[in-house]
């Protein structure tokens, strides 16, 4: 390697261990931030309300000691507050502000972006985008209502003048169901699969650890400032007929495949029910209009992930249904039995029979 190319790679990078505050850091994309932050060895200060307590939500209590084993750093502050994050950013000498809050928040974030163009040495903001480009995706309400509030954080965080990145990571790796569960902690279905449309339009899943460690390699990336930055992993370019065919295969087992027609979500969206009627409008943006793939990434402010990181690899969609397999074989210890046929007892086609699919409540959406 020549002596300017070596330059010119380090040229990309800025200061890298720079003091990160995260905003909704235990949340499902904020704490896999959170988490490759810390990897990193990067100072990682956690935002929390004051007063916060997780008595009665044991899922977040957890998430916060592990990040605090961690390393990580609480902070009390309150978002939409000028003057008490003024405080927080200015005590704790903050560089990189991540934002990573859900819907009934979005707005709050322009609050936060007063603070940080007050404080003035905060050298790159990442507002809560982390799902679709909200300036190509189109969804039908209530979804649309969310986009257009991240519309207006993006438009006020350019004209404001502070350096900032969006990440635009598309799907979660998972079976994406469209009406009130979070996909990432469901185990795809045992009875029948739910196919929308005709199950032909595909769609990028990137898993939450891919998302919190590329985000952190854009923080600073000079290449990054000021762009959109877009996940499409081919290994993980799958639509809904071939979602369905690998977690077959997983399971061993042939599941009946029921339609879910672009009528029947766009009922479902229409009932404006809240949180299922957004998941089931930005499920028909994606899965019958084909949001994520109906536009070129060649605009001047739009970079692929792997254009800038090329020797990064993504966890594939294979490797995600594996661990949902391993969480049902967990659930089903006491299926043993060589159901598939293979002689080895790992019975891989395991057992439905003690799973039951139950909806839990999505606190927060990141379209």
């Amino acid at each position: 390697m020549t002596v300017s190319t070596c330059v010119s790679i380090a040229s990309t990078h800025a200061k890298s261990n720079g003091r990160v505050l995260i905003v909704g850091a235990l949340g499902f994309i904020g704490h896999f931030i959170a988490e490759a932050s810390l990897s990193l060895g990067r100072p990682t200060y956690v935002l929390l309300r004051p007063g916060s307590a997780f008595n009665n939500n044991p899922a977040k209590a957890a998430i916060l000691r592990a990040l605090q084993d961690k390393g990580a750093i609480v902070v009390n502050g309150v978002i939409n507050e000028k003057e008490s994050m003024e405080k927080v950013l200015k005590e704790h000498e903050i560089e990189i502000v991540i934002s990573a809050v859900g819907g009934p928040n979005i707005l709050d974030q322009l609050i936060l972006l007063e603070a940080i163009k007050s404080v003035g040495t905060v050298k790159r903001f990442l507002p809560s985008e982390f799902g679709h480009d909200v300036d190509r995706a189109e969804p039908v309400e209530p979804g649309l209502t969310m986009y257009e509030e991240k519309r207006k954080v993006r438009r006020m965080v350019e004209e404001s003048g502070v350096p900032y990145t969006n990440i635009c990571c598309n799907s979660i790796a998972s079976w994406p169901y469209y009406d009130n569960t979070h996909p990432s902690e469901v185990i795809p279905p045992l009875d029948k699969f739910q196919i929308y449309g005709d199950g032909t339009v595909k769609a990028y899943f990137v898993a939450g650890t891919d998302i919190g460690r590329l985000t952190m390699k854009t923080v600073d990336d000079v290449r990054t400032i000021n762009k959109n930055i877009h996940f499409r992993p081919s290994c993980n370019f799958y639509n809904i007929n071939e979602l369905a065919s690998l977690w077959e295969k997983k399971i061993g087992k042939t599941l009946p495949r029921v339609t879910i027609t672009e009528d029947h979500l766009l009922a479902a969206a229409a009932e404006n029910c809240i949180p299922e009627s957004v998941v089931a409008s930005f499920t028909h943006d994606i899965f019958i209009k084909g949001c994520q793939i109906n536009f070129a990434i060649d605009g001047s402010n739009d970079v692929e992930v792997g254009n800038l990181y090329p020797e990064e690899t993504f966890r594939t969609l294979d490797e995600c249904f594996n661990d949902f397999l391993l969480k049902l074989e967990d659930e089903n210890p006491e299926d043993g039995n060589d159901d598939d046929g293979d002689g080895d007892g790992d019975d891989e086609a395991v057992s439905a029979k003690t799973h039951v699919l139950e909806p839990i409540p999505i606190a927060a959406i990141c379209g």
